[in-house]
């Protein structure tokens, strides 16, 4: 005979309710990081593909260059990974079908693979190398922390460790101070005056 399972209710009320606060409580889901193609995906290119695909005529295969927009578009469909060429083929697990090809000794890393295919997702925002490109100001990363930082540098390397679940060191002491700066500068210890000298200066 089956019998039906028995729940108590004293018992499930709390987990509900644990559920319940922990599903309130997460947080929004984080949006991905932008991918740049002068800093991420030329890279990858230039190393994994132009050899085949770049600007060599003699060595180009299957007439496709991936070093300039307009040819590398013919197997990109910007904004859907899905549907683009370029995609379907670094993932695919056929030999005769993947690129590079297991010959080239040229394999993508997994974290190649999800680059170009963000990459793609994002719009294939095409570019050129970051030394050619205008340096522009970025908008500072939200951060828990807000007191934390005293600059727009503070911000990006905070972000980056509460990303990784880490909290910024203790604010080292003005001796440790004094210490390190003497060595970077003179490769020697501070003397016992420029210690005492230093401690006794209360400037910004």
């Amino acid at each position: 005979m089956i019998r039906e399972p028995v729940v108590k209710t004293g018992i499930l009320i709390p987990v509900l309710s644990v559920l319940t606060l922990a599903l309130a409580t997460r947080g929004p889901a984080e949006t991905p990081e932008p991918v740049r193609f002068g800093r991420d995906i030329l890279p990858i290119l230039s190393e994994k593909c132009f050899k085949c695909h770049g600007p060599d005529e003699k060595a180009r295969k299957a007439k496709l260059r991936l070093d300039v927009r307009e040819s590398a578009m013919k197997v990109i469909e910007p904004g859907k990974s899905d549907e683009s060429e370029i995609v379907r083929r670094i993932l695919s697990n056929d030999p005769a079908e993947r690129m590079p090809p297991p010959k080239s000794n040229r394999t993508l890393t997994p974290e190649q693979k999800d680059l170009l295919k963000s990459w793609v997702d994002q719009g294939a925002i095409w570019g050129k190398h970051w030394t050619y490109e205008t340096p522009t100001r970025p908008s500072l990363p939200k951060v828990k922390r807000t007191t934390w930082p005293r600059d727009g540098i503070d911000f990006f390397v905070l972000a980056r460790l509460e990303k990784e679940g880490m909290t910024p060191s203790p604010e080292a002491s003005k001796e440790t101070l004094i210490r390190r700066v003497t060595l970077d500068l003179t490769g020697l210890p501070p003397t016992l005056k420029e210690i005492d000298d230093f401690l006794a200066d209360h400037s910004p």
